[in-house]
């Protein structure tokens, strides 16, 4: 089982900057998940309990060099503390800053697997046992299920201003509060309900230290919870970049 890449400065920004302190509020049940071709961070996601969240990278949006080799078809996943990563990240890249700025070249940040620390290793966060075959192919179809699309997704504005947002009713029931034209929608099978614990709902609006671009709401198919979808674009135009994706389910 091998694992080796290097970070790239737009990789090191995302990570730092964005989704590592996004993530870091969600709470401590990660993993770590490496294929041939994505990176994906996720949260709670093999629990039936609180918020299931995951952040999903392309190889190239994070890494260059990017290798990966293991007898579970090159997947790995394993475990790992998200607040620690983000302490050796940040650390990582002011050592190699300063190393840049004395005149050295190579400052590339690097990121591996290894089962003993090196002399010259500059930062290490400890990672539980790498997950069995058995449970990378269960990691794998909570990730598959996850991504399941709402039939009907609202877009929210602004997530700083969630709890002021309103959505447009038609003129017909503009009169009627809020409450009965949920109750009216829900009878004519316009829309559906599913109950949502309002702590878990606010702690899932931390989703906004990733800086997303847009943001989508609905109800899961068969009711089965609410789905946040977290979209970021292109920097310069208004574009998804389909190389990176946010969801949280709650």
């Amino acid at each position: 089982m091998k694992f080796k890449a290097f970070l790239t400065e737009n990789g090191v920004n995302l990570l730092e900057k964005r989704f590592i302190p996004a993530l870091d509020k969600m709470g401590k049940a990660r993993h770590l998940f490496l294929t041939r071709e994505k990176a994906h961070f996720l949260h709670n996601l093999l629990s039936g309990e609180g918020i299931r969240c995951f952040a999903q990278f392309h190889k190239e949006t994070l890494f260059d060099d990017y290798c990966i080799s293991s007898q579970n078809k090159d997947c790995i996943a394993f475990a790992i503390d998200i607040s620690l990563l983000q302490r050796a990240v940040r650390s990582s890249v002011s050592i190699c800053s300063e190393i840049g700025a004395a005149g050295s070249a190579a400052n590339r940040l690097q990121i591996k697997l290894v089962k003993k620390l090196p002399p010259n290793l500059i930062q290490d966060v400890p990672i539980s046992k790498p997950l069995s075959r058995a449970q990378v192919l269960e990691l794998q179809a909570a990730l598959d299920m996850a991504q399941d699309l709402p039939p009907t997704l609202v877009q929210v504005p602004d997530l700083n201003k969630l709890q002021n947002f309103k959505a447009v009713a038609p003129s017909e029931d503009r009169n009627l509060s809020a409450q009965t034209r949920s109750e009216r929608a829900i009878s004519r099978g316009d829309a559906q309900s599913v109950q949502v614990s309002m702590k878990h709902f606010s702690k899932s609006l931390q989703c906004h230290f990733a800086k997303p671009d847009c943001a989508f709401y609905g109800i899961a198919p068969q009711v089965a919870c609410l789905t946040g979808i977290f979209q970021f674009f292109i920097p310069g135009i208004r574009e998804t970049d389909k190389s990176i994706l946010g969801q949280a389910e709650l």
